[in-house]
């Protein structure tokens, strides 16, 4: 069991990297998605892993020329894997498509060519790219492939009156839905409007937050988004700390401000508990997208209430089916380390049971019955839970992921032309980006 308290968060951190370690193929570095037996590789999985090599470099967990090997290998895969429209390939016009074959990094599940997972792979990309900064062929080779990935991605092409697709399939187009109103897709559009080579126009950032629902819950004002990932997900690469763009600059926070006040609905939610569930309380909160009771896609019934599997839970307005995600509270840790750290220390003490072998267990249910005060526990773990908590463990203990990301040319002219100002984008590190 990880003993609770704060000291604990280190040996946490080191657990969860391992699944980096292990749950890829060594031959082409491709991350799977989850540790289920038949699980394909997930693009985002592997950026990801990019840049949570860089963390276990400065932890000593894994050596640096080992970290820039393995970083060097996922990237040449990515950079000669086949981009074209057949429906084998494994990307097209710079993006790539979800979920791929670990063997062959072919398509697979028939998976749409995603927008949100390639900008993950981009934004490790170019992390690795400005960490690795030695004169080793494999540093050089990194820096390289880094930046010519994140060069290639015709975000143009994602263009759909004005907003960025969630993607395309080959067999049908674009998908129906655009990334608009506030999620976790913030750092996407940064991205997006910051490439050298296929930028979007200015406007459509205000297509992005034209949607904004500005509420308030439980006494907090805030842009309004159910999931707890979603107010994480952009902060593991940028430090959104005193800048603001137009619509926060008239509200007066930032977005850094938003999502600790988002942290703070999710434990006045569990307090109040509308629904009844087992367990939510001051300490015990963290509902968002995860893996549930049910298989995925289903849904099924204990005691009167429905359970669900994999799904995009959130505050106050659901769905909620009692499921918690441990790593969801600790990837809170830079906005409200004094409600999170007691909430790590509940769960400690209170759930040993859901202490794995890659450090918490991905999520649990203490309202569907099990074998312990922890319900149902969930039997796999998943790479976009691991990598989150991990980077968000440094940015909290020292702002590892922002630092390396601050002097990002790429990122300061995607910020700038978002309508961000202030502080550190009117320092040294931005100016000279």
């Amino acid at each position: 069991m990880i003993d609770p308290g704060i000291d604990s968060i280190a040996e946490l951190q080191k657990r969860t990297f391992g699944y980096f370690q292990q749950e890829l193929n060594p031959e082409n570095g491709l991350v799977r998605d989850n540790t289920r037996p038949d699980a394909p590789a997930s693009v985002a999985g592997s950026g990801l892993a990019l840049a949570c090599r860089v963390v276990a470099v400065e932890h000593g967990y894994e050596s640096r020329p080992t970290a820039a090997a393995e970083a060097r290998k996922i990237l040449e895969f990515l950079a000669g894997a086949e981009q074209s429209d057949r429906p084998t390939a494994t990307g097209y016009k710079g993006f790539f498509y979800h979920f791929l074959d670990m063997e062959t990094g072919k398509r697979t599940w028939r998976s749409e060519l995603s927008t949100i997972d390639s900008a993950v792979v981009f934004a490790g990309a170019l992390v690795a790219a400005r960490y690795f900064d030695g004169e080793s062929a494999d540093e050089r080779a990194v820096r390289e492939l880094g930046d010519m990935l994140y060069r290639r991605a015709d975000w143009r092409w994602m263009l759909r009156d004005g907003v960025v697709s969630h993607g395309w399939r080959p067999e049908s187009g674009y998908l129906r839905y655009g990334w608009r109103g506030y999620n976790e897709a913030l750092f996407l559009i940064i991205l997006a409007l910051g490439s050298p080579t296929f930028p979007i126009p200015e406007k459509c950032y205000s297509k992005w937050i034209e949607t904004y629902r500005w509420r308030k819950i439980h006494g907090h004002e805030f842009i309004y988004s159910g999931p707890l990932f979603t107010h994480q997900l952009s902060h593991v690469w940028i430090d959104f700390r005193g800048i603001q763009d137009g619509y926060m600059r008239e509200r007066c926070i930032d977005y850094f401000e938003n999502s600790r006040r988002a942290t703070y609905v999710q434990r006045a939610y569990a307090l109040e508990n509308p629904r009844g569930f087992k367990g939510y309380g001051e300490n015990a909160w963290g509902i968002t997208a995860s893996g549930g009771p049910a298989e995925p896609g289903k849904k099924v019934s204990r005691g009167g209430r429905k359970f669900f599997g994999y799904h995009a839970r959130g505050v106050p307005f659901g769905p909620d089916d009692g499921t918690l995600s441990p790593w969801a509270n600790v990837a809170s840790l830079p906005f409200a380390p004094e409600i999170v750290v007691p909430a790590m220390r509940h769960l400690n003490t209170k759930y040993p049971d859901i202490a794995g072998h890659y450090g918490y267990e991905s999520s649990f249910n203490p309202s569907f019955p099990g074998r312990n005060a922890a319900g149902w526990i969930s039997k796999w773990h998943y790479a976009i839970d691991q990598g989150p908590l991990i980077i968000m463990v440094d940015n909290y203990l020292s702002g590892l992921m922002w630092r390396i990301t601050r002097p990002c040319e790429y990122i300061v002219r995607g910020l700038k032309r978002a309508g961000f100002t202030g502080g550190w984008l009117s320092g040294k590190e931005a100016a000279d980006a």
